[in-house]
């Protein structure tokens, strides 16, 4: 072998040793957001031969250990005494690429290691709520990025997906009303994990439902009745006072007609009392006269047709009578004959 060659072939064998541990591992690794983060170089033992150690992002080199001090170090950075790196306070910025180079004393290039850091945000607690009627479940979260619920109900899987809120109809074989259920809703992420457990108890819902439900029907029959017994009230009121009218109606004209029928019987009544009627005719002789009769009483009286005009007295009668009337005997009595004679 010529001595070319042989320089090439031990090029190549330095080459070779020299790069041996030094193959680049893609790590991905997830961070949360607000909280300090750790990046731990795996499969590595810090120990005397060890000298540099350097930390870079793509854009430069951001932290550096040289014979056991830091340089080149920040607020943001630092590395612990095995060469991890620490980064305080993820915030999405931090989303980035960083690599580790560790170097022993005479410069060999011991290790390498590239990381992908991703930052997430914590999930929240999970609220929960049903539907006992619509036999339907919902979880959902307030916060978190790429979240994953799984819902369980009776330790049974009723869905599982990425998202922030899920709901659910349950089956009416799974939805049993007359015993409890326990609801058991999961949220997580890469970075955190949430879980809540909650008792589902229907029946007692139910029961509710249906006591609200008559209590406002008992209520609304209660009005109407109330409404319905004012209206009967008002209309009997209006009733009485209307046969009340209609009572004070008849007794005024029963006193009115009354009072109608009185006051001819007592013009009637008083008509006899004339003294001129009752006075007998002077006697022209020695003759018995007949008492004067008694009117009949009010209710025995007779009635009598008005009498024809009597035809005007001559002019003889009218001389003969210059004194005054003489009133006429309803009655004269025959004398008897002895009396005649004498």
């Amino acid at each position: 072998m010529s001595l070319a060659s042989q320089v090439f072939t031990s090029s190549l064998l330095i080459f070779s040793v020299s790069t041996k541990g030094a193959a680049h591992e893609h790590k991905v690794v997830w961070g949360t957001l607000g909280l300090d983060f750790e990046l731990n170089i795996s499969n590595f033992q810090m120990n005397d031969s060890i000298d540099d150690i350097r930390w870079e992002n793509r854009k430069s080199k951001i932290a550096q250990l040289k014979d056991g001090k830091l340089k080149e170090a920040s607020e943001k950075y630092n590395i612990s005494t095995n060469g991890d790196l620490r980064i305080k306070q993820l915030k999405t910025e931090d989303h980035d690429t960083y690599k580790v180079t560790i170097y022993d004393k005479i410069g060999k290039n011991i290790l390498t290691e590239t990381f992908q850091l991703i930052i997430q945000e914590a999930v929240s607690e999970p609220v929960m709520f049903w539907t006992c009627t619509n036999r339907s479940l919902t979880c959902e979260i307030r916060s978190g990025t790429g979240p994953e619920l799984i819902l369980h109900l009776d330790n049974r899987l009723v869905v599982n997906a990425m998202a922030k809120t899920v709901s659910r109809k349950i089956a009416t074989n799974w939805w049993m009303t007359k015993q409890s259920m326990l609801f058991n809703c999961t949220a997580k992420n890469n970075v955190s994990e949430q879980t809540r457990t909650m008792t589902i108890n229907c029946s007692a819902k139910v029961l509710d439902i249906y006591f609200i439900i008559g209590i406002c029907g008992g209520g609304l029959l209660f009005f109407v009745c109330v409404i319905l017994l004012i209206f009967y009230i008002n209309k009997r009121r209006k009733q009485n006072d209307r046969r009340h009218d209609e009572e004070l109606e008849v007794r005024t004209c029963k006193v009115t007609s009354k009072e109608r029928r009185q006051k001819p019987r007592q013009v009637s009544g008083a008509a006899p009392q004339n003294p001129a009627v009752c006075q007998p005719p002077p006697p022209p002789s020695h003759r018995p006269q007949a008492p004067c009769p008694r009117p009949p009483p009010p209710s025995h009286r007779v009635h009598h047709h008005p009498q024809k005009k009597a035809p005007p007295a001559s002019a003889t009668q009218v001389h003969q009578q210059k004194g005054p009337p003489l009133p006429r005997p309803r009655v004269q009595p025959k004398p008897p004959h002895g009396a005649t004679e004498n």
